[in-house]
């Protein structure tokens, strides 16, 4: 990633600077969210914790709960982590060449990133759909229905596939 200097160089400019920074301030706003949803995923293993070891109860929901609200976390992050540059990467053959071959690395990267989450997001919300409009549940002693645990994966997946779109935009390795 290039420094912050350069980096709001490349999101002013017209339609696609507006682009970038809407992409940039949803990234932001919905990893607030995932925040949250990681801390009530904490809560409920604290819940857990406290209702098997302390009361001696056994749990129904916490689990369940637990699962769904961290994975809905991880995301609905990661379009926030991918702008900020902060997913695990392998840089040693691209910062060895520099230059134009390591721009059109990110470049090729970026697009195989996009082309993925684009099936991902697409079949997200197709899964999302088809378990909200028949009513699913999923058959534990809980039993929730499975379309709220499946909306971050359809939300999360889009707007990373959109916020891909945003860095091939910025051109910035």
């Amino acid at each position: 990633m290039a420094d912050g200097s350069s980096r709001s160089l490349a999101s002013g400019r017209g339609v696609i600077g507006g682009y970038i920074r809407l992409m940039d301030m949803l990234s932001g706003v919905v990893a607030l969210i995932a925040g949250a949803l990681l801390l009530a995923g904490v809560l409920a293993v604290c819940h857990m914790i406290f209702m098997r070891y302390v009361l001696g109860q056994s749990t129904i929901w916490q689990t369940e709960f637990a699962i769904y609200s961290v994975t809905g976390a991880m995301l609905l992050g990661a379009p926030y982590v991918l702008r900020n540059g902060g997913h695990v990467a392998v840089t040693v053959l691209p910062d060895a060449l520099g230059g134009w071959a390591k721009k059109i690395m990110y470049f090729l990267s970026a697009l195989v990133g996009l082309a993925f989450c684009s099936a991902l997001a697409y079949s997200g919300w197709h899964y999302f759909l088809e378990a909200y409009s028949m009513d699913w549940t999923t058959g534990t002693v809980w039993n929730p229905p499975p379309w709220p645990a499946l909306l971050p994966l359809a939300i999360g997946i889009s707007l990373l596939s959109l916020q891909y779109v945003a860095e091939i935009l910025r051109g910035e390795p």
